[in-house]
């Protein structure tokens, strides 16, 4: 294999690192640090770069080094070797405190791939703003209006080498759409709606607080159930043309730290029981769709998929059927690891795409 992919991570966090197939450098937020993690733990990938302009160097250490989730980092060490730089065992990363994108110095850092996890660069005129630094992709670890997006074991085949920002869509869209792609592949969805049942995440309040736009989104996340909106459903269309105005979901954020669960429910076009529609779903986890969608028949709960890195696992003995076209669905993800898993995946597909 050639070099490693070189990558840099923007947003929270800044990390860089050098050695790999690709090079990309990433932002030290929750899902930043988590991305660097995958990273590093990647033969083919070597993280060379981290942009963030609010936190100091060892404070990035320890941030990174301890996580109430995921547990304690407990790979090679991790020190500060002065304010600009890291050390993960011998490999130094550049970190960068710079809040103006386009005068992150991707480039000198060898960072070709750009990780946008701010989630506010979320657009291509903004996500552009790191070519200027001289990134040669960026990857947008949040749904984007206008960048296409891909879900990896979806559409991530349809890709082309001209095109230099991208979207990896939300957690939810990449548990749902390769639900979504067997059911619709095999028995034809009619339409449907999805609800998600989703843990934590840091847009949340500890306590009540001020939310002008989503009075409900201000009430505090550890003490309720909070009814919220999602564009998950809808932005399988995107990635699915064939199903778009055919899905819309909402959201339920529940006060768990980590795992979330998509509940499906759709109308099919072909007759199906449940134990085929199961059936189905167990042959394409085995097969095409390995390590993106899984498949459980054991009487698991959420904990129990803390770390699973796939995208969607199937719980065939949560879901029910009312008859042979009217059916419910239910699948896992952990929302911070298997996301940022993808992510990775993402970028070593557009990395061989030429």
């Amino acid at each position: 294999m050639a070099g490693k992919i070189k990558i840099g991570i923007n947003g929270r966090f800044p990390l860089d690192f050098f050695d790999f197939d690709f090079m990309v450098p990433i932002g030290f937020g929750r899902i930043g640090r988590l991305v660097a993690r995958v990273a590093l733990q990647s033969d083919d990938v070597e993280l060379v770069a981290v942009n963030d302009p609010f936190i100091t160097t060892d404070y990035m250490t320890y941030m990174f080094k301890y996580d109430t989730v995921h547990g304690s980092w407990k790979h090679h060490e991790i020190k500060v070797k002065d304010s600009k730089t890291l050390l993960f065992g011998e490999k130094e990363v550049t970190v960068f405190g710079i809040r103006n994108p386009e005068e992150i110095p991707w480039g000198e850092a060898g960072a070709e791939y750009v990780v946008e996890s701010t989630g506010v660069f979320t657009d291509k005129d903004k996500a552009a703003a790191h070519l200027k630094g001289g990134a040669k992709k960026v990857v947008i670890s949040a749904p984007s209006k206008d960048a296409p997006m891909f879900v990896v074991g979806v559409n991530e085949n349809e890709y082309t080498s001209d095109v230099k920002i991208v979207s990896n869509a939300s957690c939810t869209t990449n548990c749902l759409a390769p639900l979504a792609k067997v059911i619709h592949d095999r028995f034809g969805i009619v339409e449907g709606l999805m609800t998600t049942v989703h843990s934590i995440t840091a847009t949340q309040k500890t306590v009540d607080g001020p939310s002008s736009k989503d009075w409900r989104g201000g009430r505090a996340a550890s003490f309720n159930i909070i009814p919220s909106s999602t564009g998950a459903a809808k932005a399988v269309g995107k990635v699915l043309p064939s199903l778009n105005g055919k899905l819309t979901g909402m959201s339920f954020r529940v006060p768990t730290v980590d795992v979330s669960v998509v509940d499906l429910t759709v109308r099919l076009e072909k007759a199906a029981t449940y134990d085929e529609i199961k059936a189905a779903i167990k042959e394409e986890s085995e097969g095409k769709l390995k390590g993106i969608l899984g498949y459980v028949e054991e009487d698991l709960v959420s904990t129990d998929f803390v770390g699973d890195s796939r995208s969607s696992i199937f719980d065939a003995k949560a879901g029910i059927a009312l008859n042979p076209n009217f059916a419910k669905l239910v699948s896992w993800y952990d929302n911070e690891w298997g996301y940022s898993t993808r992510v990775i995946d993402l970028i070593r597909h557009i990395h061989k795409t030429k």
